[in-house]
């Protein structure tokens, strides 16, 4: 595991952009940015499209190591250049963030109120390949949609089993165990889950660790334990359907806990702004992040 890298992830202020919407979440994301599906006519050209988002996000004076911990790729994207360089190096060597590498490929039928993840098959040489690439480590999310103990449990169960495969090739995991912020029985549900993950991180040997990526609590500082936890190298926050401002405001008040924020991220860019446009927003959106990211 890059020392270097590391280091950052582990000591550094700022946050964790999420830049890896994929299959099914690029068509929305593609709109918000606001262009329509009638601007491709093909999986390929779409894809083409949403990198060239990416691209121009990575690429501006904004997105900066200062503020940027952190950046989440789609596989695609780790394949392809920023500015004539592979991206997981153009973002370590030119921009100081560290790359990481969604892995999970979708998510499985829900049963007990939870959807897993679905396999993913040569993932042992996917993982290798984001290695050789410059990745520092990986992302994996499931879905939690009910305060259910037997699908919470199969949900951790399954993020520590890959967990363990994704240091096994020296990565640094990102477990994410999402829980869907509308849910009636939310506040259960992360009870549950904090206790699952407690129990998983308990058993880890001394000095291996994981990172986490959860749902913002229903109660200030309620992932305080795991923050603390020694086998926790970082916690990030998802929006999860939040505004940035709403988003902000929550993380703000939970110790530890740093942003990995995607929609809330590009939050009112659009492929029509002036780069001085598209520049200044950007701006305002990342500063409004790493103020709430380091103030917990």
């Amino acid at each position: 595991m890059n020392h270097d890298m590391a280091t950052r992830m582990r000591d550094g202020n700022g946050f964790i952009a999420a830049l890896d919407q994929s299959g099914g979440s690029t068509p929305r994301a593609l709109r918000l940015y606001g262009i329509d599906d009638s601007a491709w006519s093909s999986e390929a050209g779409m894809f083409d499209l949403v990198h060239d988002m990416r691209a121009r996000i990575v690429g501006s004076a904004a997105f900066s190591g200062d503020n940027i911990i952190g950046a989440i790729l789609f596989e695609q994207t780790m394949d392809r250049d920023f500015h004539g360089k592979p991206a997981a190096e153009y973002l370590w060597q030119d921009r100081g963030v560290v790359p990481f590498l969604k892995i999970d490929q979708g998510l499985a039928p829900e049963a007990d109120g939870c959807q897993m993840m679905k396999h993913i098959p040569g993932l042992d040489a996917l993982l290798e390949r984001a290695r050789a690439k410059g990745i520092f480590g990986t992302k994996e999310r499931s879905v939690i949609s009910a305060a259910n103990a037997d699908g919470i449990r199969a949900v951790v169960e399954q993020q520590f089993t890959m967990g363990e495969q994704v240091l096994a090739h020296d990565l640094m995991p990102i477990l994410e165990p999402e829980i869907t912020i509308t849910i009636p029985d939310k506040a259960a549900a992360e009870a549950i889950l904090r206790e699952e993950l407690l129990r998983h991180l308990d058993a880890f040997p001394v000095g291996k660790q994981v990172m986490l990526k959860l749902s913002l609590p229903s109660e200030d500082n309620f992932y305080a334990p795991l923050v603390d936890h020694p086998a926790v190298m970082r916690v990030v926050a998802l929006s999860g359907g939040y505004t940035r401002d709403q988003a902000n405001a929550i993380l703000a008040r939970n110790r530890g806990v740093i942003a990995s924020f995607s929609r809330a991220l590009t939050e009112g860019l659009n492929a029509g702004q002036t780069e001085a446009e598209f520049d200044a927003l950007l701006l305002q959106s990342v500063a409004s992040i790493y103020t709430a990211s380091v103030s917990g």
